[in-house]
């Protein structure tokens, strides 16, 4: 199988499937980071119930609140979901090797308060070392 507009080059039929199945899963984990992570974005968290579904959608009084002041109810600011995943890639560990002394040191940056929130909403602790 091969697609010419797509990234997909397989041509083994085992290839192929597991490349759907990883791509599915894929898009099940951002799924369901974007519904765990709904508070920290623009995401509108209470939707109202369309009964034409073809009818444009509409989008709740808080949704509208949370775009226009850019912050939560808590005054945290909001975040896009590609933003969101931004700041928490500058959680980062280093390790620190001094020259002299040939020691390492690991260090990991100070948490931000909406990084914080992000690994409380996943019910997962920040990890403190990659083991």
């Amino acid at each position: 199988m091969s697609i010419k507009s797509g990234t997909l080059h397989h041509h083994l039929e085992d290839r192929v499937r597991a490349h759907v199945l990883l791509c599915m899963l894929a898009c099940y984990l951002v799924w369901h980071l974007r519904r765990a992570w709904a508070e920290l974005t623009y995401t509108d968290e209470h939707r109202p119930i369309q009964n034409n579904p073809v009818a444009p959608a509409t989008r709740s009084s808080t949704a509208d609140r949370k775009a226009s002041r850019h912050t939560d109810t808590g005054g945290n600011p909001l975040h896009s979901f590609r933003g969101l995943l931004d700041h928490l890639a500058t959680l980062t560990r280093v390790q620190a090797r001094f020259a002299a002394t040939e020691h390492t040191i690991p260090m990991l940056t100070e948490a931000t308060p909406t990084q914080r929130r992000a690994f409380e909403l996943l019910a997962t602790p920040i990890p403190l070392s990659l083991r």
